[in-house]
């Protein structure tokens, strides 16, 4: 089976999914920017050719790349990045290859926040309200309906990227005038992120699932310079489970990772945040693997490749990700912080710079069946040493 992996090695865990497609004797071809003689040996030896293109950002360059793989190998199968910046890039090669997968015509509702809200009404889950930037006189009459503070964003956007907070009237009449058209606008919700992710199969099964919740929203966490924590669950609620689904049934979605946001309002509600087609950032797909000892590189690359895919997974572990901020003075240093995580710990290391503001710039995984242990381990590690622990 032939195999596009666009962009391959950056982020660097991209690499493992590439040697998963290997292993699974797929045809694994990467297009990307970088020299050959930069890729890790690891992505070197697990590429069956590369094609460097000058710039991954000119659709025509790529096209090439996929031209000359077409004619080298045949028909191409799959095309894929796991990757959010490259959704679109992806959509419009499979729609000009009739590769199987999103097409360009399925995007908007993938990128837009604009465009989910009328999917999450679709799927008969709710959603705060929202509008796009424009008419002044509009926003303002929104602003007077749902009432501050308001939260802008680009209408397609990746985490907290140029969000921003606006509080009053005269904020927004300031906004208005230097914000671009392509901009949304919706409440501010008080309330915990809670997450439905997974993996599902070719006729839309469950392959995983699970849920995270996180110690703060990653928007607070990035404008207020915070420590971060975010832990999956043994557990789904029923409700989150039951939108999820209603979601990836409203999207159809086919031979995916997925990752949908919630808020859990201060009054036990649930909204529907955004959906993501990909797999969540980080050292996510690690957590899965940890959260149920399996290995959602090879249960995606296996789906991929041959089509087989298990039935769903089960959890017994609750994972947590503790990052944390260099700028903060913490209570435990890293040695304490091994001592009292103990055998618990599974995995810890230095975080790119590109992660620092949203993930911190050291990360630990831990886990236990106990969701009450690895919460309180979580707190003891973000600890200031001015505070109590």
């Amino acid at each position: 089976m032939n195999i596009v992996f666009i962009s391959p090695d950056f982020p660097p865990m991209m690499a493992r999914f590439c040697a998963a497609l290997r292993r699974c004797g797929a045809t694994v071809l990467g297009v990307s920017a970088r020299p050959w003689e930069a890729l890790g040996d690891d992505l070197r030896q697990v590429l069956t050719e590369y094609y460097r293109v000058s710039d991954l950002e000119s659709y025509d360059a790529v096209l090439r790349a996929l031209g000359y793989f077409t004619h080298r190998y045949g028909r191409i199968d799959r095309i894929d990045s796991l990757n959010e910046h490259w959704l679109a890039l992806e959509a419009r090669l499979r729609t000009d290859f009739n590769v199987a997968g999103p097409r360009e015509a399925d995007i908007p509702a993938m990128k837009r926040k604009s465009a989910m809200k009328a999917m999450f009404a679709a799927a008969g889950v709710p959603c705060a309200p929202g509008m796009r930037l424009g008419d002044a006189a509009a926003v303002h009459a929104f602003a007077a309906q749902v009432g501050f503070p308001l939260v802008v964003k680009p209408d397609i956007g990746v985490g907290a990227n140029r969000t921003t907070t606006v509080r009053d009237a005269a904020a927004l009449e300031a906004l208005l005038g230097q914000a671009a058209d392509d901009w949304f606008i919706e409440p501010y919700v008080r309330g915990t992120i809670e997450t439905f992710d997974g993996l599902v199969d070719r006729d839309g099964r469950l392959v995983f699932a699970t849920s995270m919740v996180y110690s703060r929203g990653i928007m607070e966490v990035v404008l207020e310079d915070d420590d971060v924590y975010y832990m999956t669950r043994r557990v789904i609620p029923a409700d989150l489970a039951a939108a999820g689904r209603a979601i990836l049934d409203a999207y159809a979605v086919r031979e995916r990772f997925f990752h949908f946001e919630f808020f859990r309002t201060d009054a036990g509600g649930l909204l529907a945040l955004e959906v993501n087609m990909r797999p969540p950032g980080g050292l996510s797909i690690d957590m899965f693997n940890y959260t149920a000892d399996i290995d959602c590189y090879r249960l995606w690359a296996e789906l991929l490749a041959t089509g087989r895919a298990p039935g769903e997974q089960p959890r017994h572990q609750c994972v947590m990700y503790v990052g944390r901020k260099s700028s903060h003075a913490h209570a435990l240093d890293h040695a304490a912080v091994l001592a009292a995580v103990g055998a618990r710990m599974v995995h810890h290391q230095a975080m790119p710079a590109l992660d620092h503001r949203a993930m911190g710039a050291y990360g630990y995984i831990f886990r236990d069946p106990d969701e009450t242990v690895v919460r309180g381990l979580a707190r003891r590690l973000v600890a200031r040493r001015d505070e109590s622990l």
